[in-house]
């Protein structure tokens, strides 16, 4: 899988990068990253990038065509898919997470200031997605939970697949209450079926506790 990320901010998506699993993940190749400045692709001196809106109002917009330009110097896969980080697009859930695990290359464009010039967006023809109902000041952070949560979805980049398929939402529900040592700690016990070696009562006993805690903490999900 491979990740092209348009930043104005390179270093913040390739700091990611040099921790925890998905620095594995980049050194066994499992994954490729790949970053583009749009200020590389400006045509005046000063690296400019934004400018005023028309028809005035707060802040700079994201001027088309260092971003159209920085977008159209990516080499493209025949299963390759673009991704507009914005607070209009559809919400994120693990749904879309299993759809993009299915491409070989996501491509993901992030905003700052007061957006992009809506020519981007008419351009490009990105797929937009959202984090949830809030704003925040740029693209980098929601594109990198984007391409933490799809690359758990790799052969490889987790030790277990299992780990991943069972995660909350990973089929609706949340994920069951997990132990370990030491098995009393401040009078709290671990549950005595976790303990009984007893795979089946185990299993049952995790499936209800899952359900118990979806219909407790997010009742939607059930219905």
């Amino acid at each position: 899988m491979k990740f092209d990320v348009l930043t104005l901010f390179p270093e913040m998506v390739e700091d990611y990068f040099k921790y925890s699993i998905l620095k594995r993940a980049l050194n066994s190749k499992i994954i490729e990253l790949n970053t583009i400045n749009p200020r590389d692709f400006t045509l005046n001196k000063h690296k400019k990038v934004d400018d005023t809106p028309y028809g005035g109002g707060a802040g700079m917009v994201l001027m088309p065509q260092p971003y159209v330009d920085a977008y159209e110097s990516i080499p493209k896969s025949d299963k390759s898919i673009t991704i507009m980080l914005s607070p209009q697009g559809e919400p994120m859930n693990e749904k879309i997470v299993n759809d993009l695990a299915q491409y070989n290359q996501i491509i993901l464009l992030c905003g700052h200031y007061e957006g992009f010039d809506e020519r981007i967006r008419e351009i490009i023809k990105p797929k937009e997605i959202s984090l949830g109902d809030f704003v925040l000041t740029g693209g980098e952070l929601p594109a990198l939970c984007i391409i933490d949560a799809v690359s758990r979805k790799l052969e490889g980049t987790l030790g277990k697949i299992e780990s991943a398929q069972n995660d909350s939402f990973s089929d609706g529900l949340l994920e069951y209450p997990q132990y370990t040592k030491p098995r009393d700690f401040r009078g709290l016990k671990v549950p005595d079926v976790l303990l009984n070696g007893n795979h089946k009562e185990i299993e049952e006993f995790r499936m209800s506790e899952r359900i118990k805690r979806t219909k407790l903490r997010r009742p939607d999900l059930l219905a």
